[in-house]
């Protein structure tokens, strides 16, 4: 059933509604021109049109030779998307765990966190981390802030989750698509893309380098989530369904606030970034609402099917052999991929050092 909007009330709902506001704040930054042309200038664009047009091609020839009414399964737009991710994973962006001395290279230990100085913090480090160097000759201290700007991002080329994602969504906008970046309560980020062959949104994850993939985490990792919020320049929407296809199995509690709450949560972030938008745009992006909540439902109701088909006569389940194996997580080292309950089916080993706290 259809749940019916129902604004804020009780204190928990208030909190989450203030923190959902100030995260799709966020995404505004994407639509800035200045760093939309610091965003061009690094990104070697004869490559990735090039890249881009090869497989454009080669998916149309593969299109024409299935039948004439055969739509190539992703766009010239979609294959410009899908080049800059292999070369953001494979070339720009480098994952930190520790990061390394800045003095002598050699690996560092963490301490915890340290007070960011007012450098820092204009460029947007609301944090930093503080490690020291391993090598008994230089001992150094290395501090790790956790940039929020994108400026300082396409300088420092490196970061988590959250770097990672905050800067290669705005270059997917670089370079002319829309762009959605993904919060999940349980501390990952993403970005979505929208593809205007397929007519959907598309999961993009560029420390996974994954491309269409959003069973990843809850069936990959075996990471349980609770709200997954997509942010865009045009809005705000609850896609937690598309990457929790099995609530039961791979949700979490859902207790920040009533779901009518979020619904009228998720319209308010619309209806003050729509403001100003034309009547013809705006015609267009209640049309992919609506596409995009059929789509959503459809999910659930192919969990549904899936259970009842997995229920053999004696009410028991049966089990399933064809289901679809997904990769565990790559990026971050075993012990922190463990601690974020994003390493799989598989126990940390014993020779592993504790776990870190982070994006």
């Amino acid at each position: 059933m259809p749940k019916i909007p129902s604004p804020p009330q009780d204190t928990n709902s208030v909190r989450f509604r203030s923190q959902l506001l100030t995260l799709s704040h966020g995404v505004m930054k994407y639509e800035n021109p200045g760093l939309l042309d610091e965003a061009l200038a690094v990104i070697p664009l004869d490559r990735i049109y090039g890249e881009a047009e090869d497989e454009s091609q080669l998916l149309q020839a593969q299109a024409e030779s299935m039948g004439p009414r055969v739509k190539p399964e992703w766009g010239y737009q979609d294959c410009v998307i899908r080049a800059l991710l292999k070369w953001f994973k494979g070339t720009f962006f480098t994952f930190v765990n520790n990061p390394p001395c800045s003095l002598c290279a050699a690996p560092t230990v963490g301490l915890g966190m340290t007070p960011v100085t007012p450098d820092e913090r204009a460029r947007g480090a609301a944090r930093v981390e503080l490690y020291r160097c391993t090598d008994e000759g230089c001992r150094a201290f290395e501090r790790f802030p956790r940039y929020g700007d994108v400026w300082a991002l396409l300088q420092t080329r490196r970061g988590r989750c959250g770097e990672w994602a905050n800067c290669f969504s705005m270059l997917c906008r670089a370079v002319g698509g829309r762009v959605r970046w993904v919060w999940n309560a349980e501390d990952h980020v993403w970005t979505e893309v929208y593809s205007e062959q397929q007519k959907r949104w598309i999961h993009v994850d560029s420390c996974e380098g994954a491309w269409d993939n959003p069973r990843l985490y809850a069936e990959g990792w075996g990471k349980k989530m609770s709200y997954c919020i997509a942010f865009s320049a045009d809005g705000a929407t609850d896609v937690t369904r598309r990457y929790v296809r099995d609530a039961s199995k791979h949700g979490a509690d859902r207790n920040r606030c009533p779901e009518e709450v979020l619904v009228w949560i998720m319209d308010e972030i619309k209806r003050l970034r729509r403001e100003n938008v034309g009547k013809e745009d705006r015609r267009r992006l209640v049309i992919e609402d609506h596409r995009e909540e059929k789509e959503l439902r459809g999910y659930v109701v192919q969990a549904l099917a899936a259970e009842i088909g997995r229920i053999n006569l004696s009410g028991q389940p049966s089990p399933s052999g064809d289901e679809q194996k997904l990769p565990e997580r790559v990026s971050g080292g075993r012990a922190w991929r463990e601690a974020r309950g994003e390493a799989g089916n598989h126990p940390l080993p014993d020779n592993e050092g504790p776990p870190r706290e982070g994006q």
